[in-house]
């Protein structure tokens, strides 16, 4: 028995008069608004930030309430993803994606060109990075820019 299924007209248009509403991000966030970040969350991160398991230091390097200096620290750890999580953590501070993007692993260099938050001068040093992937991340990121900006651009001018 075939596991495709064929929908009738009627049904599909069912589908689509029943479809459940999209929610903005605010929306959201509003239903479901994030725990309050509390002393001993904080020490908690500190404390698993030094677990020997590098995927356990990943997640502190992840989280937006890990304290500048545990973070700082976590750019440094031996292991890629760590770093990696580091780079692409966008409450990691603008001079440590600097120094990220000197990283040895084209990775780490990779996510901190994909990371929203990284200045203009560290995007400029990574489109003539070593790594081909690294460039063509930073092309990609920039054409994503120039799209909205075209789109921000028709929507103007559809207001005018």
């Amino acid at each position: 028995m075939s596991c495709i299924r064929f929908n009738t007209p009627a049904q599909r248009r069912a589908m689509r008069d029943h479809r459940p509403a999209m929610l903005s991000a605010e929306e959201a966030a509003a239903l479901h608004p994030a725990p309050e970040v509390t002393e001993s969350k904080v020490r908690r991160l500190r404390l698993l930030a030094a677990d020997p398991n590098p995927k356990i230091r990943e997640a502190v390097a992840s989280s937006y309430h890990t304290p500048a200096d545990v973070i700082a620290a976590l750019a440094k750890d031996p292991d890629d993803g760590v770093r990696g999580c580091v780079a692409k953590n966008e409450a990691t501070p603008c001079d440590l994606l600097r120094e990220l993007a000197d990283d040895r692993s084209e990775t780490v260099r990779g996510w901190v060109a994909v990371n929203y938050f990284v200045p203009a001068d560290v995007m400029e040093k990574l489109a003539s990075d070593r790594s081909r992937t690294v460039r063509s991340l930073v092309k990609w990121k920039a054409s994503l820019a120039a799209e909205d900006q075209a789109a921000d651009g028709n929507a103007a001018a559809a207001v005018v």
